[in-house]
């Protein structure tokens, strides 16, 4: 038994993160790369305090990061190394449409990607391509309102279709959008959205969700007209969410909380709203933007598989006074006692993987793929490595639970890419030493260091799961 002869085992990276060079190569300015490190990042990420230029007194580890563009044929060999059989990458969406708007896409960035792609398959490396990981050109927030307007339809539309065209044969799975639930809680992060004073925030959001719902079948019916070979899934930021305790009140709030999370999923692989749903909008008095047409383009292009990242499980009371929070990817959650917690405060749940697991695909019964799972800790780089027993154990136990799953539970998983497999910049801090990867990049939260590259200790252990199919975990 075990994992699928054919698993796809590698590692995941965001453009924004990894990538740099944000002015080189005719690219555009995005949302992404003007959310600073520091205590202004939050503010900024949720759309609270409008950054859309690139402001004095701040540093932005996006524009730089560690410089991919430059270290790409470097990093993929390593990548090879370790015997990857996917790579998770992101496309810079300014790096294509510098502006977002124009008819044209710009060569140099097509070539970039083109390039990279390349280099992946010269290892036999399958991309899997995110379109957009949170980014947006900022020209498109400035002009339009970003994914409040109707007309990012049409212009992601347009990039899809360049990118779908372009890559044939060269990308087989692509993701539509990356953790599109993130929309809710970060909206200039996950949608380039400020939002004004006096406005009302429940209409925006579900505007713009809508939107970017119908750019994800467009894209997904685009996909299958242009390369019936390629597979698109949709990107949720997963973890089920458990009850504080026996008390009904509080199973449903679980329960609650958990639909806040599958809602856009439930569209993307079911093909519909939900009831849930648009009672809850109804109730928030919002309208939904519909046009002529999306309904039935919701119905007749759903996903071809689901991605989700996982991190941590999370927990909820419906008691108001049971309110000590500790931090998880940007959704707060009390304490479980039962768990340990990274020292970002990430709660450690390799069960809470295989609940996760099974949860979605008993949910949506199509195939499934963990694009993000890692262990985000203060590494110290000592004699050139790292010997970072604490991943190399938090990814053991997550991977057995996703065994588990396989083999005693009947899910259907396609593959596994941890995140951050080379040290990147962390998104929710903008922070360089919160480092997840396999392999060392010589870069503090500031900015300073060579960028050299080196192996950690879990890079030979990574490579030695991925040459026995997951079997040898030790």
């Amino acid at each position: 038994m075990g994992f699928p002869k054919n698993f796809l085992w590698g590692g995941a990276t965001a453009a924004n993160q990894c990538e740099g060079a944000y002015n080189l190569g005719g690219r555009g300015l995005a949302n992404v790369d003007v959310q600073p490190y520091g205590k202004e990042r939050f503010a900024v990420s949720k759309g609270d305090r409008a950054m859309l230029e690139l402001e004095e007194d701040y540093y932005y580890p996006a524009l730089d990061a560690i410089d991919f563009y430059h270290h790409y044929k470097e990093d993929i060999k390593m990548f090879a190394e370790m015997g990857f059989k996917v790579f998770r990458m992101s496309i810079g969406w300014s790096r294509i449409f510098p502006n977002g708007d124009e008819l044209e896409p710009n060569e140099e960035g097509l070539k970039f990607y083109e390039d990279v792609f390349k280099e992946c398959k010269k290892y036999n490396i399958e991309p899997l391509v995110t379109i957009t990981h949170f980014d947006c050109p900022i020209h498109l927030t400035k002009a339009y309102g970003a994914w409040r307007n109707r007309k990012m339809v049409t212009f992601y539309e347009r990039l899809v279709t360049v990118l779908f065209n372009r890559y044939k044969g060269l990308v087989k799975y692509w993701l539509t959008f990356n953790e599109i639930n993130m929309l809710l809680h970060l909206p200039f992060t996950g949608a380039g959205i400020l939002l004004e004073e006096g406005e009302n925030k429940d209409q925006l959001l579900f505007t713009a969700a809508h939107h970017q719902l119908v750019a994800s079948a467009l894209a997904t019916k685009i996909a299958h007209e242009v390369d019936r070979e390629m597979k698109v899934g949709c990107m949720l930021a997963a973890g089920n969410t458990y009850p504080n305790t026996p008390n009904p009140n509080d199973i449903w709030k679980a329960m609650i909380k958990d639909r806040e999370n599958y809602f856009f999923i439930d569209v993307q692989a079911r093909g519909y709203y939900p009831g849930y749903a648009l009672k809850e909008m109804e109730r928030k008095n919002v309208v939904l933007p519909m046009e002529e047409g999306d309904l039935e383009l919701l119905k007749e292009n759903t996903v071809d598989f689901v991605s989700f990242s996982y991190y941590s499980s999370r927990l909820t009371s419906a008691d108001p006074e049971v309110n000590k929070y500790t931090e998880g990817n940007v959704f707060p959650t009390l304490r479980n006692p039962y768990l340990m917690a990274s020292e970002w405060g990430w709660q450690i749940d390799p069960l809470g993987l295989r609940i996760t697991l099974n949860s979605i695909y008993d949910r949506y019964q199509k195939p499934m793929f963990i694009v993000e799972n890692g262990l985000g800790a203060k590494d110290e780089l000592i004699n050139g490595t790292v010997e970072d027993d604490y991943r190399i154990s938090y990814l053991r136990e997550h991977i057995k639970a996703m065994k588990d799953a396989i083999d005693i539970d009947g899910v259907d998983l396609m593959g596994y890419t941890s995140w951050g497999c080379i040290d990147l910049i962390s998104a929710s801090t903008g922070e360089m030493s919160k480092r997840y990867g396999f392999i060392y990049v010589d870069r503090d939260d500031l900015g300073n260091g060579t960028l050299k590259r080196y192996r950690k200790k879990s890079f030979n252990w990574y490579k030695k799961v991925i040459e026995t199919n997951g079997e040898d975990l030790e």
